[in-house]
């Protein structure tokens, strides 16, 4: 099994990825921006965008929502602020350089958290989870959508063939569901409330964590 990626690996890849970003990626990961913003949208409210990269989901959100957006990656968030800077999207509030690893927000600040394509990536994928819970209030969700490991089949062979060099390029196509969903069940305070494929060629996984209410002191 190969081993987690580490957070200098990443930096350097995507700050290799950065100005070609949105021509190279825009159009494969469409359909899954889509689809992770339009869940983020019926949830509504303050919403954090971890990974955001160069800003692309911006057009995926309205004004009904409030976005605010980290990366670890410097020159992602500068075209990012750059492209939020247009004017076209007041709605994006803050954008900052900052490790989904140790998120410098209070508990519960957030309606909810998304990920788009990121943690697939991250150093510790537990961790990142596990403060995105902490930040999302309580009955807010975690929107994740990613490629998720085939697990077995013709698929399956070739992504474990292609990993080690996809991690160069800061990919990761090796990382399976049950990953996430141990994750909820050790964490205790996050439940699945949707798994689903993205159409139309179902390449990509939408999943939905749904933060735990805060119990009574009755309870």
């Amino acid at each position: 099994m190969l081993r987690d990626p580490s957070k200098e690996v990443m930096e350097k890849a995507y700050a290799r990825w950065a100005p070609v970003y949105d021509v190279l990626c825009g159009p494969v990961f469409l359909n899954g921006r889509r689809a992770a913003a339009s869940a983020a949208r019926k949830v509504g409210g303050r919403i954090l965008e971890i990974g955001v990269g160069t800003g692309l989901s911006f057009d995926d959100y309205d004004d009904t929502t409030e976005i605010v957006g980290i990366d670890i990656s410097e020159p992602m968030i500068a075209r990012a602020r750059k492209r939020a800077n247009s004017g076209r999207y007041p709605f994006v509030k803050d954008l900052l350089v900052m490790d989904a690893h140790k998120l410098a927000y209070p508990d519960a600040s957030f309606d909810c958290v998304v990920g788009q394509f990121v943690i697939t990536l991250v150093e510790d994928p537990e961790r990142v989870l596990s403060e995105c819970a902490r930040v999302v209030r309580p009955g807010g969700q975690i929107i994740l959508v990613n490629h998720l490991y085939s697990e077995r089949g013709l698929a399956a062979a070739v992504e474990r063939l292609l990993a080690q060099r996809a991690r160069k390029l800061g990919l990761r196509p090796e990382f399976p569901f049950q990953r996430l969903a141990a994750w909820a069940r050790a964490h205790g305070g996050a439940e699945l409330v949707e798994r689903r494929s993205v159409k139309p060629f179902g390449v990509y996984t939408l999943v939905r964590f749904r933060r735990a209410e805060a119990r009574s002191a009755a309870a």
